[in-house]
């Protein structure tokens, strides 16, 4: 469990949620903090059509603006909804209570789960896990959405620190990769109480409190047509700034990395790609350029016509210049440039293609 650092890391509300969510291609918060303030005032809206797990709208929120996003991947959204409006410390530990007392009936259930399963959680931990799957409708009570969010932060990661055996944090292991690793090592799940492992969690992250994010909201959906929908909402402000980091061509999928995330919230017991191109690896150049200049241009109804857009992007030559040209589309009348900000040390790019000599990421905006 982290404990409040001597300088101060985790002395607000806003630290402790900023970090929700392990989950690649973050911003880093204070990156997103510094644009936020340096581009609107308070009150202003931010726009950001490729959320994640939701940082520049929690930046915006954080800072007294409003931050307005779209996310497709719902382990992201739900990470992105439980700290933007979060539910009462009272209620989540209600909720983890209910579903500890209801664990038992879903036994036989879990018991049928794939051999993965067995050997990731101990019996108890699988036995709940199946409950909150089922109990929890995350998609549409607060209380649910920030119970299951507090889950899938320790749903996997070091077994002396989550709910599973050992296992990286942000990405899900193949099952049989797994399987194999642990029988080799002869490493069994930690056996724990996931009630009372749960319940010193959400201690931690409300000791601070939690953050009044206001108008602050993301949405889960394609961008390409949830943008329409909210273009049509005749009150809400057009954003003063677009702040946002798309998917970098052919690195990863999320969907397939959050496969056992994904899973608690009612997906499939494995690994699998979904159909739709615009949930998959972008490995398409064509239909990668397409994706972002359909969102840009649909971005541009629910921006003010000064608004500034900065956007953080691949290095790579191909990813860099189809976001330029898309970029250039959308928005033919604005001036665009490289930002010469601070940047991770280490991409995602990096991380996934350790061969490729251009690493690092690049910052463009537009005004």
């Amino acid at each position: 469990m982290k404990e409040q650092r001597k300088d101060g890391k985790y002395s607000t509300a806003a630290s402790r949620w900023a970090g929700v969510g392990p989950y690649y291609a973050m911003f880093p918060t204070s990156f997103a903090t510094d644009v936020v303030k340096e581009y609107t005032k308070r009150g202003q809206c931010v726009l950001d059509p490729f959320a994640g797990r939701g940082t520049s709208l929690f930046a915006a929120a954080a800072e007294e603006r409003v931050g307005t996003g779209v996310e497709i991947n719902p382990v992201g959204w739900v990470y992105g909804k439980a700290k933007l409006q979060t539910a009462r410390k009272v209620s989540v530990e209600n909720r983890l209570r209910f579903i500890g007392k209801k664990a038992t009936s879903y036994r036989a259930e879990s018991a049928k789960l794939p051999e993965f399963f067995e050997w990731c959680f101990c019996p108890r931990v699988r036995e709940f896990l199946v409950a909150a799957r089922d109990l929890l409708e995350w998609r549409r009570r607060k209380t649910d959405w920030t119970t299951m969010a507090l889950l899938l932060i320790d749903l996997h990661g070091k077994r002396q620190n989550s709910l599973s055996n050992q296992m990286r944090q942000t990405k899900a292991m193949s099952p049989q990769y797994a399987i194999k690793w642990w029988k080799k090592r002869q490493m069994r799940p930690p056996e724990l109480d996931p009630v009372e492992f749960m319940m010193r969690k959400v201690e931690w992250r409300y000791r601070k409190g939690r953050l009044a994010a206001g108008q602050s909201r993301i949405y889960l959906g394609d961008s390409r047509n949830k943008l329409k929908t909210l273009s049509d909402e005749a009150s809400r402000s057009r954003a003063k700034l677009l702040l946002t980091s798309p998917p970098y061509q052919g690195v990863t999928n999320y969907f397939y990395d959050q496969w056992l995330r994904l899973w608690l919230l009612g997906g499939p017991n494995k690994p699998s790609s979904p159909r739709e191109r615009c949930k998959r690896k972008f490995e398409n150049k064509d239909e990668y350029t397409e994706l972002l200049k359909s969102v840009f241009t649909e971005c541009k109804a629910l921006l003010a016509k000064d608004a500034v857009i900065y956007v953080r992007t691949d290095a790579r030559k191909f990813t860099y210049d189809s976001t330029i040209e898309a970029l250039e589309q959308a928005f033919p009348r604005k001036i665009i440039r490289d930002e010469k900000r601070s940047r991770p040390k280490v991409s995602q790019t990096a991380l996934f293609h350790s061969e490729i000599k251009t690493k690092g990421e690049v910052d463009l905006m537009m005004w």
